[in-house]
Formats: structure tokens, sequence, C-alpha cells
């Protein structure tokens, strides 16, 4: 895809800012979840652009339908992040992955989304470790409280913890050492 079909193609995207809080957790058993959605999800870092934001592609399987999405990221604070997000066709994205970061792996990882206490969560296992995950809650504000199922063990909370990244795991390939 050529840069000026890209600018073309931002112009429409949906724009939104995203605050989330995000802890590591064991991943938990899953019969204790409601679950709303699992999907699988092949996540590619491209090169970032003349204005530095973060760049990434993805695959995602649900339900033996595929569809992809195009995504910029640019961070606000580690906790508020503007993003920008749509969804692409599989030859746009075979084309931006020419354009991958070489330095960053694809963070391939289940995600399920399930609701508890009226809260949306989704909790991503990742293919180089099933015995951790990364929890996250999407809240309106950054003083909403966070009430957190009783049925997972909560190690700690990483929001302010760029270890735990989606980019720097592309980057070390495992989660930071405990």
């Amino acid at each position: 895809m050529e840069d000026n079909n890209i600018k073309t193609l931002i112009d429409d995207i949906r724009e939104q800012n995203e605050i989330e809080r995000k802890y590591f957790v064991e991943t938990p058993d899953f019969s204790n979840l409601c679950l709303k959605s699992r999907k699988e999800i092949v996540q590619t870092y491209l090169k970032r652009d003349d204005k530095g934001l973060q760049r990434r592609v993805r695959k995602i399987t649900e339900s033996d339908k595929v569809f992809y999405t195009y995504t910029e990221k640019e961070f606000l604070s580690a906790l508020i992040r503007k993003e920008k997000e749509y969804e692409i066709t599989e030859n746009e994205y075979e084309s931006l992955l020419m354009q991958a970061d070489e330095k960053l792996v694809p963070v391939i990882k289940v995600r399920y989304d399930f609701i508890y206490e009226n809260q949306l969560f989704e909790l991503d296992v990742y293919s180089f470790n099933e015995k951790y995950a990364i929890l996250e809650h999407e809240i309106d504000s950054p003083e909403q409280e966070s009430f957190l199922p009783d049925f997972i063990n909560v190690i700690k909370e990483v929001t302010d913890d760029s270890r735990y990244s989606n980019a720097a795991l592309a980057i070390a390939g495992e989660f930071p050492n405990q």
C-alpha cells in the first residue's frame, strides 16, 4: 500500500482515547469466566511513521471468521492513549506487513473478553507463556475504580510498567523476570 493511500484511509479512521488498567495475572480457570468472545490475534508492529506514532496491524480470527485491522497509537500517559483504528482488507494487511519493524517479533495471543460485576475485561494469553497472562480493563476515566475478579490471582498492576506493553513483549518474546 502506498503512503498516500494510507493517508486517505487514515482520514476515515475512528479516533478515540483509550484508558485502561493492566494487570499481570496467573492464567485463570476458564470455566469461571462469563465469556463474551474468544479471538486469536497475530499482532505485527510496523516501523514508526515520521510523527513517531506506534503502528500495528492485526490478523484476528473469531468463530472461524478472519478480519484485519490497522492501528496508530499516540501515548499521552501510561494510562491514556489516543488510538486510531480501522478495519482493512487482507490485501492491505499483506501490503502493510512489508513495513514490519524487524526488531520486533509478531505477538501471538488469544484474547478472552468476559464480563465481571458489569465490567468488560480482556484477558490476553500469549503463545510464549500460558502460565501467566495480561488482564486489561478499559475504563471511562483515570479515577474509575476497577473491581477485579476474585477468581483471578493478580500478581501486580502493570499499567505504568512499559515492560508489559505488547510492543515490549514483541522485543523480548517473554514476560519480564519476576
